[in-house]
């Protein structure tokens, strides 16, 4: 049975092939590129438009919009400077100007450009820019003169919360976005800066709650991709943050070189520094945190030196970058002796663990940690590390300094629980974490593990050294038999008298042991064979000693 027709074929409410061809063919409009957020298509709709000879000083300022929202700062910049040169321009133009060199990073330009846009009164986009860049100049009084003309307009809350993000006060910046959203849902933009408040207050699992929101309106965001990988980075691991971030990859346009630029970046910190020289110095002015990740890289290389050229200028604004800048001066003070750069790296770290915004932060804490770490009070560290060692349980860097402030606490059968659980082999061979293993080891009275240890080292100063801890701290336990070996190892590598003193002591001290029962008779044949590896003229008084004890009571000795 034929299906009946509700309309003709043909007429007002059909349009014939050859309609359908014809509009087909029609010019896209710009304002559908604008809708749909496609700048790439903008651009190259305005630039055929100006060079069919059609276009007009309206063409210039859609096309210098259209490159600066593409993220082309550097083009939409040159556009503006030459609408600058016409006559009788409109001072917005300035602004927008002064916009471009703001996110170019050129701020006394910017400066310029925004005061040449002056109006009566003033704009509220030139008033905003003044704002932000008092904040760059770390200018507060200037500061707070533009902070007191911000209105209670969406646009100037936007800025101030941007302002409070950029000063790391992250719950008074979601304070206001939320704010905004609740008389505003479908400002859907606001659930990104509330995700990376989150992010920053390391609160990963929330941020990637509220960026679902946006993410499943606008799948091929940059920023929104870049956060969601950073998330899963934090969260997971880096593959599973690089999986996310080839989304972005497949996404990003040719001409998005700020997307191209930040997936290079991130790439880097994902794969753990991998590719970092080739990659990061070209993007330390572009990307405020290449500088910070280049500095990361140096200090896990062990190079310390150029860590601190690149960071000494640096003035810090951010609690990322005053931590950082402690913790470089802290590990240039720690290798070269120097008080002067571990008190400035203590007054860092007190800073920032002290601050009113960081105080209650996993970060901040471990800053007050460090700070007490470098004054040597051990107490106090612990106060820190305690209230947030289940964050960092498979941490070896933080059980590598848990450990060593137990130790010195006294603290020696849970300093030694954590030094085991330290994999990194860098940690296990470093004499530090063997000096205070073997220390752990004697005062919990597991003397043959920490001569083990020795036994496990090449020859070198660091093995003389830990011979000299072994020896004087088994003394000092009452575990003669492994002082004494390491006594008369001592005294074989350098005929100091001391060494002698202490072999001696030792070699008495296990001889009474071994009477009172305390250890094996079959002991007495070692502490003989040590005693004879001097020749102090006092040994064969002793040797006679315990060779009649060892007769009178048939233990057998051997000759």
């Amino acid at each position: 049975m034929m299906l009946s027709r509700q309309k003709p074929a043909t007429g007002p409410g059909s349009t014939t092939p050859a309609q359908e061809t014809k509009k087909k063919k029609q010019m896209p409009k710009l304002k559908e590129f604008l809708d749909a957020r496609d700048y790439t298509g903008a651009v190259t709709l305005l630039e055929f438009t100006r060079h069919s000879g059609k276009g007009s000083d309206e063409t210039d300022l859609w096309l210098a919009f259209c490159l600066f929202h593409l993220g082309d700062y550097k083009q939409a910049m040159l556009e503006y400077e030459k609408l600058t040169k016409k006559e009788n321009i409109n001072p917005d133009v300035w602004v927008n100007l002064a916009c471009c060199y703001f996110f170019l990073g050129m701020y006394p330009e910017s400066d310029d450009a925004a005061k040449k846009g002056e109006t009566s009164p003033k704009s509220g986009l030139q008033n905003r820019l003044l704002f932000h860049l008092s904040q760059k100049f770390n200018d507060e009084s200037r500061l707070m003169s533009y902070h007191q003309s911000l209105q209670d307009v969406i646009e100037d809350q936007l800025s101030l919360a941007s302002i409070h993000y950029l000063r790391s006060h992250y719950q008074e910046a979601i304070d206001i976005y939320k704010r905004i959203l609740l008389d505003n849902r479908d400002y859907l933009a606001l659930n990104v800066y509330v995700a990376l408040c989150y992010y920053k207050l390391d609160y990963y699992d929330v941020s990637q709650e509220v960026l679902a929101v946006y993410l499943q309106n606008y799948q091929d965001s940059a920023i929104a991709l870049n956060l969601k990988a950073c998330n899963h980075f934090r969260l997971y691991n880096g593959k599973a943050a690089e999986a996310e971030l080839k989304n972005l990859q497949d996404l990003a346009s040719p001409s998005f070189t700020f997307a191209q630029d930040l997936i290079k970046h991130n790439l880097v910190v994902f794969r753990a520094g991998e590719g970092a020289l080739q990659v990061l110095p070209p993007l330390i002015d572009v990307i405020p945190e290449a500088r910070l990740n280049l500095v990361i890289y140096y200090l896990k290389q062990d190079d310390v030196n150029e860590a601190y050229n690149l960071i000494k200028d640096l003035e810090p604004t951010t609690p990322q970058e005053y931590i950082l800048k402690g913790v470089v001066n802290a590990a240039l003070g720690q290798e070269q002796g120097s008080r002067e750069h571990l008190k400035i790296a203590q007054q860092y770290f007190q800073l920032v663990g002290g601050s009113a915004s960081e105080c209650d932060t996993i970060p901040g804490r471990q800053c007050m940690a460090s700070c007490f770490f470098l004054l040597k009070q051990f107490e106090d560290v612990l106060i820190y590390l305690n209230s947030i060692k289940s964050y960092f349980y498979n941490d070896d860097n933080f059980n590598f300094n848990y450990a060593q402030a137990k130790a010195t606490a006294g603290n020696y059968k849970e300093a030694e629980e954590i030094f085991m659980l330290i994999q990194n082999d860098k940690f296990k061979h470093d004499y530090v974490y063997l000096s205070w293993l073997a220390k752990c080891y004697i005062m919990n009275r597991k003397a043959r593990l920490a001569w083990e240890l020795y036994l496990k080292m090449e020859t070198s100063g660091d093995s003389f050294s830990l011979l000299q801890l072994i020896a004087n701290d088994c003394y000092k336990m009452g575990q003669f038999y492994y002082a004494a070996k390491a006594f008369d190892v001592l005294e074989r590598l350098d005929p100091n008298p001391e060494y002698w003193e202490g072999k001696r002591g030792a070699c008495v001290g296990v001889f009474q042991q071994i009477i009172a029962g305390h250890e094996p008779r079959e002991t007495l044949r070692d502490i003989l064979q040590i005693l004879r590896n001097t020749g102090n003229p006092q040994v064969e008084y002793i040797i006679r000693v315990m060779k009649k004890w060892a007769k009178d009571n048939r233990v057998p000795i051997g000759n």
